[in-house]
């Protein structure tokens, strides 16, 4: 008998739900991760008195109330609304599109009838495009050209490392307008950020699992797979095969965080997205927003986009032809194998909220049949 019947390779979401649960079943279980600490991307620590989202802002939201109740286990949520400011070479914009950008947008709007009349004449404009074949193409025709230059283009070019005529048009197959006054970037009924952090989270969900952090299961990869007799792999899958088939595309991030000592509040909202091609970074976080910590100080978080490249952190899968077409070699690759279970963002190659991750954990067949 091998000593774990579980072995799951990382301790982000979805490594953590399975392994909550398959222990909460009885079975022997260990969960690796090749960084010093639990939680994935979701991971926060505590800095003068706020909770830093080290990789990034992370906003719980979903419809699906079964995972909504599911998640109050281990936290209580506040009722944080994302109502992100977009800031477009000093002009500033409320997200979604809804009416309060339009009236910003267009000085002599006022109603919801005078901007949809505005975005059809843009629309129309467009009309000469018949099946849009990059980003720019297909922005102009969801919405014009006075959104698209301002609130699209030039932060999906920052985004992507790519000019937009270049950016698939499948990358923005809708683009929501709302002709409410309404902030809310979600439609989802249920939203928030857990109180005192996601690490708590984590830290509920692994306490009764063996846990061992700073472990490349990589580096020793014939080792780890003779220790459980099924293994969830969180880790990008062409990694896993030591890229034989070649290299998967992935779009990486980088982070500056500040702490700004005798900054009680630097932006006035937690997120600021930067939608014009030449400010470098594409957003700024303020951290104590998200929590409405009380502090002399606060923490903001530059987040920059990156090409990546091995050894750099794999954020997005870049869902193109190319790539869908090898992750598929890849997939056959993997059914070689049914010891391993391919599971996550970078296991399935697909990008998943918050909700899908624990929604797809809490489905996984090995599950069910325990």
């Amino acid at each position: 008998m091998k000593p774990y019947d579980f072995l799951i390779v990382g301790a982000g979401l979805f490594g953590s739900v399975f392994a909550h649960e398959a222990t909460r079943r009885g079975k022997r279980c260990l969960v690796i991760d090749r960084r010093s600490h639990i939680g994935g991307n979701c991971y926060t620590r505590l800095e003068s008195g706020i909770n830093v989202h080290e990789y990034g802002a992370h906003i719980f939201h979903t419809s699906n109330e079964q995972v909504w109740q599911y998640m109050q286990q281990f936290c209580r949520f506040n009722n944080y609304v994302n109502s992100p400011i977009a800031n477009y070479k000093g002009e500033l914009y409320n997200l979604p599109f809804n009416m309060n950008t339009f009236t910003r947008l267009w000085q002599d709007v006022k109603t919801p009838q005078e901007a949809r009349k505005r975005i059809a004449e843009q629309q129309a404009e467009a009309a000469t495009i018949d099946e849009p074949s990059n980003l720019e193409e297909q922005g102009l025709k969801l919405v014009g050209k006075d959104i698209y230059t301002k609130l699209v283009k030039g932060y999906s070019e920052k985004q992507w490392g790519m000019a937009a005529t270049d950016i698939p048009a499948f990358v923005i197959r809708r683009l929501p307008l709302r002709f409410t006054f309404n902030n809310n970037y979600f439609n989802d009924p249920y939203q928030g950020i857990p109180l005192g952090g996601y690490t708590a989270i984590f830290e509920k969900l692994l306490e009764q699992t063996q846990v061992q952090l700073s472990t490349d299961f990589l580096a020793n990869k014939e080792y780890w797979l003779s220790q459980a007799e099924r293994v969830i792999y969180t880790g990008c899958i062409d990694a896993f095969f030591d890229y034989e088939l070649g290299e998967l595309d992935y779009r990486s991030l980088r982070f500056d965080h500040q702490l700004l000592r005798g900054v009680e509040n630097f932006q006035g909202n937690a997120v600021f997205n930067f939608t014009d091609r030449e400010t470098p970074y594409t957003r700024i976080i303020e951290h104590k927003h998200f929590e409405s910590a009380v502090s002399p100080d606060t923490v903001i978080s530059y987040e920059y986009p990156m090409t990546w490249s091995v050894g750099l952190e794999p954020y997005y899968p870049v869902n193109n032809e190319r790539n869908n077409d090898l992750y598929k070699q890849y997939l056959e690759l993997a059914h070689t194998i049914p010891q391993v279970s391919f599971a996550g963002r970078l296991g399935e190659y697909k990008y998943y909220d918050m909700d899908k991750t624990v929604e797809r954990a809490l489905a996984h067949p090995w599950l069910k049949e325990l």
